[in-house]
């Protein structure tokens, strides 16, 4: 059974229910026969996916709907192989190069390479070139990065590239300078309330407002998030008021979890229970730098106002060791390892760097 954030998604750039000027624009880009290069940035649950998916509806018609998964093989230089999964139409392609981490460079070019030297055979396709996504862009190696840019000159004719970000800080000047920049802002809560009545009004729910309300404020304006919030309140139970608790994801519980044991205990036996929960989280797809982030949301409350600005301090620190790096496992544990001593030297009386 699908989940309501997939059951209800917009397919078609007219039924999306906010932005509408942005909907516009790229209705305007697929018709105009000279579609450019897209970088679509903005947070987590704004919208991007959607909006791209019904944009190449636009540009191709409801054959890029018919989509299957191929896992492919790459070699890289050093002989090693790489299994990659690549999701695709027969007009575009869809791909997260992120996910083999370093070796990104190799699937950038060795893909693209061939899918901008395979001409677009479809009769019934309106435009000549295919379309490549990118997830995950902001994620991608400074080499890949360069990669990507030399293919986007070689290859443009073939060749149309939308990448996905959260954010256009990691994304080298040469690639935003062939891109046109599109950012997907947030929804306001008010937006987030009007999707929670129209999918609780096609699923037969009862409305309460109250709760749609509490809902769009506790997602931080993530639409992703504000759904499957809904979902579960409705699934545990029968009847929802204003004052019916709004359980958080498995996830994000198990992160407070970890947050209070680090505190309530300092000790290497108490670091290796917490890197259990840690390899759980990871191992179910839960990014590391997500995990990093809610851990130090959970931990800022709970701690001296005077520690605050030096958990942060370091949680930055071990976020760019953890995109730098690739054993995320390490950097987590050492954000640990350093809270609790941060902790402890404070209830001793000691300085930080003692």
């Amino acid at each position: 059974m699908a989940l309501l954030v997939d059951k209800h998604r917009p397919r078609s750039l007219e039924t999306l229910t906010y932005h509408h000027d942005l909907s516009e624009r790229l209705r305007s880009l697929a018709q105009s026969g000279d579609f450019p290069h897209l970088l679509i940035y903005g947070p987590s649950g704004a919208g991007k996916k959607t909006r791209i998916t019904a944009t190449l509806r636009a540009l191709y018609g409801p054959g890029v709907e018919k989509i299957k998964i191929d896992s492919r093989v790459f070699q890289t230089t050093s002989n090693r192989k790489l299994e990659f999964n690549i999701v695709s139409s027969n007009y575009h392609l869809e791909i997260t190069p992120s996910d083999v981490g370093n070796y990104d460079r190799v699937v950038v070019q060795d893909l693209l390479k061939e899918v901008a030297q395979t001409q677009q055979v479809d009769v019934a396709a309106k435009q000549r070139f295919k379309v490549v996504v990118i997830n995950e862009a902001d994620h991608l190696t400074r080499d890949a990065q360069a990669a990507l840019r030399r293919t986007m000159e070689k290859y443009s004719p073939n060749l149309r590239l939308i990448l996905l970000a959260n954010s256009t800080s990691n994304i080298i000047a040469p690639i935003r300078s062939r891109t046109l920049l599109v950012r997907v802002a947030a929804p306001t809560e008010d937006e987030i309330c009007t999707v929670l009545a129209q999918v609780g009004k096609k699923e037969g729910y009862t409305r309460c407002e109250g709760l749609e309300k509490r809902i769009a404020k506790e997602s931080y304006r993530n639409l992703r998030r504000a759904l499957l919030m809904f979902e579960a309140v409705h699934a545990q139970n029968d009847q929802v008021t204003e004052k019916t608790l709004i359980p958080p994801p498995d996830w994000e519980a198990l992160i407070a979890q970890v947050a209070d044991e680090i505190l309530a205990e300092r000790s290497p036996a108490r670091i290796l229970q917490v890197r259990a929960k840690l390899y759980d989280l990871l191992t179910h797809c839960i990014p590391a730098s997500t995990i990093l982030k809610t851990l130090t949301f959970k931990l800022i409350p709970k701690i001296d106002d005077a520690l605050k600005t030096e958990i942060i301090k370091w949680s930055a620190f071990y976020e760019h060791r953890i995109q730098m790096g690739t054993k995320y496992i390490f950097h987590l544990e050492a954000f640990v390892a350093k809270v609790m001593r941060i902790v402890e030297s404070h209830l001793m009386g000691m300085d930080f760097d003692d």
